[in-house]
């Protein structure tokens, strides 16, 4: 089962640094810079809320907590997350993925060893193969397995009985995910996008972990070029130490966070090299828009695939660009950020769809 795109997109992405995707050379953890209880997560304040009323209500209960799921776009803090329920519950927590999952008896194996009260963190679940969805629906609901024992026709299932534990699912698409799968999770959670102020916070206790001494107005430069996400904040901030060790500085300010970053061609509104080439690209070549996908990714030599997944969806949610039925469109804010005059468009994209 694949995630229904192919592999071009998703190597651009893990070569850019404002990507919300892990790095090829950066731990998936960050362990150092990770919270261990939900008091000490910033951010989703309503999320954390419900999360804890859930698991204290679980507590005094004494009884593990119903199965949860977490959704959204990556690098919110769904692994954080999973790994703060196991400790708020000391528990053990067991870490798989989808992909890694190969075959229903994988999964198998892993639910059989699993303890009482054990969590089973399962990173984009909706990559499972279906023969193992169909094995965790029944461990989820009835705490059994069907083992199977012999081969060919005298094979047969013999039925095995699980301590209670808690599946956390993980999932970036949850549009992909079975209607009988999602509906064994008791509680889902949706992440979104980071407030620059709670950026700056998270920025502030990340430095303080690192031990950078970060001046007034830096973790607010910093907040700006993160996308709204955590891990890329979590990213850009080693940058800028690398730049401050580099320059012995002892404190790091704004100019400091804006000349490291430029050095990685990250503007001030978060955008990178492959961003600016496809707005310039519209507004340059195409004089705005409309223009279809292929034309454009023509233009900016990558794939339509990349250019699709890579790049749009940040410029949408930001309205440098929008999606029209005769192609892409930039927007008034993309001419301005450019630093080009729009032509005459009453100052109203919507005008020329």
């Amino acid at each position: 089962m694949t995630n229904g795109h192919d592999n071009s997109g998703a190597a651009e992405e893990s070569l850019r640094m404002v990507s919300s995707s892990p790095l090829d050379n950066e731990p998936v953890s960050d362990e150092e810079l990770r919270p261990h209880h939900l008091e000490g997560f910033i951010g989703q304040p309503r999320l954390k809320a419900q999360l804890q009323l859930f698991l204290d209500a679980a507590r005094k209960r004494d009884v593990p907590p119903d199965h949860i799921l977490l959704a959204g776009p990556p690098g919110l803090g769904k692994t954080t997350l999973a790994m703060i329920v196991a400790n708020e519950l000391e528990v053990p927590i067991r870490v798989t993925s989808g992909p890694a999952i190969q075959h229903a008896g994988d999964l198998a194996s892993i639910l059989s060893s699993l303890e009482t009260g054990e969590v089973l963190f399962i990173d984009e679940i909706h990559r499972l193969p279906r023969a193992a969805e169909e094995l965790l629906y029944i461990a989820m609901e009835d705490f059994r397995v069907d083992v199977m024992v012999g081969k060919g026709p005298g094979a047969s299932s013999i039925p095995l009985t699980l301590p209670r534990f808690t599946v956390i699912g993980a999932t970036t698409r949850e549009g992909m995910l079975p209607s009988p799968l999602r509906a064994r999770f008791g509680f889902t959670a949706h992440l979104d996008f980071y407030p620059h102020e709670e950026l700056e916070r998270l920025i502030e206790r990340s430095s303080d972990v690192l031990g950078m001494r970060l001046a007034p107005d830096a973790a607010r430069e910093l907040s700006l070029r993160s996308r709204g996400t955590p891990r890329i904040a979590n990213r850009l901030l080693r940058r800028v130490r690398d730049w401050a060790t580099v320059h012995d500085l002892s404190t790091v300010g704004p100019d400091a966070v804006h000349d490291a970053l430029s050095l990685y061609q990250i503007d001030s509104e978060g955008l990178d090299r492959l961003d600016i080439a496809v707005l310039r690209a519209i507004v340059r070549n195409f004089n705005g828009g409309p223009v279809g996908l292929n034309n454009l990714s023509a233009m900016v030599g990558e794939e339509s695939e990349t250019v699709e997944t890579v790049c749009e969806p940040y410029l949408v949610r930001e309205a440098f660009l929008v999606r029209t039925p005769k192609g892409r469109v930039a927007t008034d804010k993309a001419w301005r950020h450019l630093g080009i005059t729009p032509p005459g468009r009453d100052g109203d994209v919507s005008k020329n769809i």
